[in-house]
């Protein structure tokens, strides 16, 4: 799951820091851990974003894009998180001759 984390990440840096550079960038991920029969998977993935910018004009242009460009990761182009919202079927399979 850190692929969630981590391309949502890269997205908000890239246009974020065009405007000016933050002070600090945290993006921290969490989500719990269930246990099925035996079998574990995880269960309500949470990823937070925590970012400073320096009070300048530049700054302030910054953090307003910030709220946009996470929801335009979750929803466009993060194909890890929707991949994972859509419980979409895995098979795993041995193609060795």
């Amino acid at each position: 799951m850190a692929a969630v984390a981590g391309s949502a990440a890269v997205e908000v840096d890239v246009v974020t820091s065009q405007r000016a550079e933050p002070k600090s960038f945290d993006v921290h991920m969490e989500g719990d851990r269930v246990n099925e029969d035996g079998a574990s998977r995880q269960s309500e993935v949470r990823v937070g974003f925590d970012l400073s910018f320096p009070d300048t004009p530049e700054g302030n242009q910054a953090r307003k894009l910030v709220d946009n460009l996470i929801r335009i990761s979750h929803e466009k182009d993060c194909t890890v998180s929707r991949t994972v919202e859509n419980s979409t079927q895995v098979t795993f399979r041995n193609d060795s001759k």
